[in-house]
């Protein structure tokens, strides 16, 4: 057992004590609690609000009337527990309680000509969603803190609320504890008890391409062999290894003029729980004088947002042993702003100061800090500059940064959960920026945004409606190519005609393919003509790659002959660049393309006999490459799916065999056969919990075997069942 298991065993302990006394205190049906459960881990906390709604709302056995001194009373349509979702619009949880309840009032039971009856009591209710207030202006956070700071009236005057009668449990992060503790001490007070679950937040799952983006493609007949995910991108780690690392553009043009390599994610950052943890009163003392004297004055700012506050003091935390004068500086001008608001300057002066510090959070993320702290202070910072000064003439360019940022928390985990949020949002700030824009005066800054825009919508595309995004994301684009030409700067121009060919070719597989494929594959040649590939060969590849993909996809509609021949020329062109030193990961999914475009090549009815016997072992050896190189990866992510490519490699080697063509021997035909079985059953193992998948792959094993025992009799039967798993046998036999 690991370390890490360890852990996680102390926390799955931890968690259900937790939960046991959570639980109790909310069944003991007294009056006037107010609990708080801090849960950093969101599928913890679903999982505990889920279990505790189905445990106590509905409690089994009750009837719908009891004696009177029962402590629990329930019926079947009337609950003990409620739970509802924060009201973001207007984040009052006591208004919401009190709305539900003018709703649904407790029914009356009991009651006949000589008695009146008794109410059911008030239920309790639990609050989930706090933790979305963290990307909604700071306007909207600082109205949940207002409403909980008057609730001091509601806990002084019973008679104006009937939600006390019962029990309150809010959920929320470890931030907004600490935020609830310093703006709103009244709410905090009052309450009856605390309940801290221990979980990191749950780590998004990694976007595997960007904007290279052939991910999913909608499925197609592509006949014997499956189809293979031919998706793939250049990670940033091996942009680094080859010294050709892409640089966050510095003037407000962060992320989406590099293809697919624009944020750092080969290192998680550490969450906003975590570096909150550390009071800053704690700190270790350090090389600079008067570090925790600082940090404690920050913890007092009145006039700051808390939570901007707390995520400056996480971000210096972080960096506790590089205390140069730049990690300081977010202080000092935190203080500033302070003492700018005490002395109630004019409001363009604190956006300035605002805007400062948004400006030095965003400099450091163009340097590769991206982490969710970084990001938010940038964000927060800028939403407070605007606030403070809507006239300013960086407006636009504020804007466009702020869409930029949130784009970036898309992408940097955890976040897998708010994604299309984030998305909206981004798209949001830069249509604000456009409105502001002249493109006449601002040439620049338009085409800049407007491909940032086009780039949105495509990520938009991957949640909802994504013919119609990805039709806005190619209207996004020309409109910058209309502003951005190759004689102003061709590698943006390049870049931003790379990006309206991925447009294209996703527009593609919703309507019209042959039209939108021709203009892909025109687009990514126009983008091909600006890049050189002594200086900028990894582009230069990937822009070939695409082009190979385009055709591809072009010949199940169209010249399938004349179509693959071009897909397999500009892969092969492309594996020049993107070769196993350089970029293994690219180039794995490279080969395996050039696997799938040589496999329908052989199996067209006009290729000849010694053609189609040429192209399966091109084929195979694309396979075996791409497989090996998947192999010696470690660490870095495939684009493509490993397990199709095994289920394709076997799927050559039996073709092969039973081509009526091949004339090789029976120990040729056996080796074929064997390597045939291998790779299906390694599919086999893989694909336990993919139901469908894993029928497919055992009707392959099914036919290989079968195929033993016609071109080798009982003999190569016996030796292909001798390789197969005892457990799979009795199926097996059953269908042979």
């Amino acid at each position: 057992m690991s370390v890490n298991d360890t852990a996680q065993n102390d926390n799955s302990t931890w968690n259900r004590q937790v939960y046991q006394r959570l639980k109790l205190a909310l069944s003991l049906g007294l009056r006037r609690q107010l609990f708080l459960a801090v849960c950093d881990d969101l599928h913890l906390r679903n999982q505990v609000a889920t279990r505790l709604h189905s445990t106590l709302a509905y409690p089994i056995g009750q009837v719908l009337s009891q004696p009177s001194n029962a402590q629990e009373n329930s019926t079947l349509a009337y609950p003990r527990l409620v739970t509802l979702r924060l009201n973001l619009n207007d984040p009052n949880p006591i208004l919401q309680i009190n709305q539900w309840l003018a709703n649904y009032p407790p029914p009356t039971v009991g009651a006949s000509k000589d008695t009146p009856g008794r109410p059911f009591p008030v239920p309790a209710f639990q609050i989930v969603g706090v933790e979305h207030l963290t990307k909604q202006p700071v306007a909207t956070q600082r109205l949940f803190l207002h409403h909980l700071r008057l609730s001091e009236q509601y806990f002084s005057l019973q008679e104006s609320s009937r939600f006390l009668e019962s029990n309150l449990l809010l959920w929320i992060p470890r931030p907004w504890l600490s935020a609830i503790k310093q703006s709103a001490p009244q709410f905090w007070h009052c309450r009856t008890g605390v309940f801290v679950f221990a979980g990191e937040p749950t780590p998004a799952t990694q976007n595997s391409g960007y904007p290279e983006r052939f991910s999913n493609p909608r499925s197609l007949d592509l006949g014997y062999i499956e189809q293979s995910i031919v998706d793939e991108s250049v990670t940033q780690t091996e942009l680094r290894s080859a010294g050709t690392e892409s640089k966050l553009k510095t003037n407000s043009d962060f992320p989406v003029e590099t293809q697919g390599n624009s944020v750092d994610k080969t290192q998680e950052s550490p969450s906003t729980a975590d570096l909150l943890k550390a009071a800053p009163q704690q700190q270790e003392s350090t090389n600079r004088s008067g570090s925790a004297s600082n940090n404690q004055s920050l913890s007092s700012l009145s006039h700051i947002s808390s939570e901007l506050t707390e995520l400056v003091i996480a971000t210096i935390n972080t960096n506790i042993a590089q205390h140069t004068e730049d990690y300081w500086q977010p202080q000092q001008i935190l203080l500033e702003i302070e003492e700018l608001h005490q002395k109630q300057v004019p409001g363009e002066v604190v956006a300035e100061a605002y805007h400062r510090l948004g400006t030095l959070y965003r400099l450091r993320i163009e340097q590769g800090e991206s982490t969710l702290e970084n990001l938010m202070v940038a964000i927060i910072a800028y939403q407070e500059a605007i606030s403070y000064d809507e006239t300013s003439p960086q407006l636009p360019d504020i804007l466009n940064d702020l869409g930029t940022l949130y784009w970036m928390l898309y992408h940097t985990p955890p976040n897998s959960e708010e994604g299309q949020t984030y998305i909206e949002q981004a798209i949001e700030f830069y249509q604000l920026a456009l409105n502001m824009i002249s493109p006449q005066t601002h040439s620049e800054t338009y085409a800049r945004v407007q491909n940032n825009l086009g780039t949105a919508y495509g990520d938009l595309a991957r949640f909802s409606h994504p013919s119609e995004n990805w039709q806005q994301a190619i209207l996004a684009y020309n409109e910058a190519l209309s502003y951005r030409t190759a004689e102003m700067d061709s590698l943006k121009y390049a870049a931003c005609q790379n990006n309206l060919g991925t447009a294209y070719w996703h527009l593609g597989q919703y309507n019209q393919p042959i039209v939108h494929l021709k203009k892909a594959i025109a687009a990514y040649n126009e983008a091909l003509i600006h890049y050189n590939p002594e200086q900028e060969p990894l582009k230069y590849g990937m822009i070939q790659n695409n082009i190979g993909t385009a055709c591809w996809n072009l010949a199940q509609y169209e010249q399938p002959a004349q179509n693959l021949q071009l897909a397999i020329d500009v892969y092969t062109e492309a594996l020049k660049y993107r070769t196993p030193a350089n970029v293994p990961s690219a180039c794995a999914a490279t080969q395996n393309n050039l696997g799938t475009a040589y496999w329908h090549l052989a199996n067209l009815s006009q290729t000849t006999k010694e053609a189609r016997q040429k192209y399966l072992q091109l084929c195979i050896s694309a396979y075996e490459e791409a497989i090996a190189l998947a192999h010696s990866l470690s660490g870095i992510p495939l684009s493509f799916d490993l397990l199709a490519s095994y289920n394709n490699l076997g799927l050559a080697h039996y073709q092969l065999v039973i081509d009526k063509s091949f004339n090789d021997d029976k120990a040729t035909r056996s080796q074929h056969l064997e390597v045939a079985l291998d790779n299906h059953l390694q599919a086999l193992n893989g694909l336990s919990k993919q139901p469908e998948a894993y029928q497919t792959t055992f009707n392959y094993i099914v036919k290989t075997i079968r195929a033993f025992h016609n071109e080798l009799g009982i003999q190569g039967q016996n030796l292909a069942l001798s390789k197969v798993p005892s457990q799979l046998l009795p199926e097996i036999l059953s269908k042979l």
